[in-house]
């Protein structure tokens, strides 16, 4: 099987089984995913779905926030990794908006890349899942998880993955496949212990062939 056939078979699994594919994170606006996709950089979507309601009933808007101390954001978010940080990049971020964007989040992820604490994986999020653009966030789920697959190959970082991955995916399908990588790694593909025998697309997968030989 070459890695079209592979890319093929895969996505055809996935449209068929998992047609609805979201993020996890809970949500209203594009301002409230912004905040909540900086919170979960190496935090789970559980735990800040545990924090952002408080956060939001505080700080509902971007204005709002870049009002706020470091301090008075830190109490709030001090349960997810890394809470100093994040408290000073979502003030950052949000005194940002309300300058330079009339608290409108941007769509392009070079601007989006311009806030304080937005990545590339942030911004891919946000022009995703928020404006529907073919562009593709690359995780430790993702990651993993097409490497294992077998739909990319020697890939050494997040930008090498994302740019296999997209080569093949078809442009209408990037963003939905976002969240079929993330879920499968999430809850089938994992980390550890693989649950390949409750997998649907274990025999299009170049890890369960190398450790099923026989």
């Amino acid at each position: 099987m070459n890695k079209k056939e592979r890319f093929d078979k895969i996505i055809e699994y996935f449209s068929i089984h998992q047609p609805v594919a979201e993020t996890e994170l809970h949500y209203t606006n594009a301002y409230e995913l912004l905040v909540a996709v900086i919170l979960s950089a190496q935090c789970t979507d559980k735990r800040v779905n545990l924090i952002t309601p408080a956060l939001f009933k505080e700080y509902h808007n971007a204005k709002v926030l870049s009002l706020a101390s470091q301090e008075e954001v830190f109490e709030l978010v001090k349960s997810c990794s890394y809470p100093n940080n994040k408290a000073k990049h979502l003030i950052g971020m949000a005194k940002m908006l309300v300058a330079e964007f009339n608290e409108q989040v941007p769509s392009d992820i070079n601007l989006l890349q311009k806030l304080p604490g937005v990545g590339r994986k942030t911004a891919n999020v946000i022009a995703s899942v928020i404006y529907n653009k073919p562009t593709l966030a690359v995780d430790t789920h993702v990651f993993r998880v097409s490497a294992r697959l077998g739909l990319t190959t020697n890939s050494k970082t997040p930008l090498e993955t994302e740019k296999q991955l997209t080569k093949y995916i078809p442009n209408e399908l990037i963003p939905i496949a976002h969240h079929w990588l993330i879920l499968h790694g999430r809850y089938v593909c994992l980390s550890r212990k693989p649950k390949c025998d409750i997998c649907g697309i274990k025999d299009y997968c170049k890890y369960y062939e190398s450790t099923n030989k026989d």
